[in-house]
């Protein structure tokens, strides 16, 4: 894919500007009322699905999974939350799993360890050992453990797609996703992260090469606040 001539060379930008252009609040000043509508009608789901919910697949305090179960045998979608890896909980996005569930379609959400408190590495990390646990309870929980696709918004696009390495896993679907972290490095998100040069590039998608040969779809939402508030009256 090439780039836009237009697309503005991030590193010629200034530290305000930077930080500005991550700042999803600023970007979106009705954010904080849309997500307390999300943990609103996701309390509804998770106590409609209330049947196997955190899930423990690890030590830390984050390593649970909901599994919002819809049919036996059918296929699994795992959701990894974003929120630049360091805010925001998988409670907040199991509002999101009607739209699979739909489609008979099990959704697990995953919730994982928040830096500073993770370092990136580890959260990857911790990707992997809730994609074990998922595949090895799958079959006590109805699913069916050779049929997981999984998908995340923002940070969690990104973490799909360094998850796709996992065996268990046959396609991915990333949703605004982050794959290059050099910019996220120059930012004021790294206070927390932590990210050196080496991290960055390990972890970063573009600049793997030969990568992972299995489906994934690269997904961008985009709706004026306008128009969202017009559609929801």
């Amino acid at each position: 894919m090439s780039t836009p001539f237009d697309t503005p060379d991030w590193r010629s930008m200034s530290q305000q500007d930077r930080d500005l252009g991550f700042n999803n609040g600023v970007a979106v000043p009705a954010s904080a009322d849309m997500v307390a509508g999300w943990d609103k009608r996701s309390a509804e789901m998770r106590a409609r699905y209330s049947g196997h919910l955190d899930l423990r697949y690890g030590p830390r305090e984050r390593n649970r999974i909901d599994f919002l179960k819809v049919a036996d045998r059918a296929p699994t979608l795992l959701f990894i939350h974003g929120g630049y890896w360091q805010t925001r909980a998988k409670e907040t996005f199991a509002v999101f799993a009607g739209g699979p569930m739909a489609h008979g379609i099990n959704v697990a959400l995953i919730g994982y360890t928040l830096a500073p408190d993770a370092a990136l590495d580890e959260i990857v990390a911790e990707i992997h050992r809730g994609l074990d646990y998922l595949t090895a309870q799958l079959p006590g929980l109805g699913g069916d453990p050779k049929r997981i696709v999984v998908s995340g918004w923002s940070a969690g696009g990104h973490l799909t797609s360094m998850a796709l390495s996992h065996p268990s896993v046959k396609a991915g679907m990333a949703i605004s996703g982050i794959y290059d972290l050099e910019p996220i490095r120059h930012s004021y998100l790294n206070v927390k992260l932590g990210l050196d040069e080496a991290t960055s590039q390990r972890n970063s998608p573009v600049m793997q090469a030969g990568g992972v040969l299995k489906p994934l779809s690269l997904v961008v939402g985009k709706r004026r606040i306008a128009a969202a508030a017009q559609a929801d009256r």
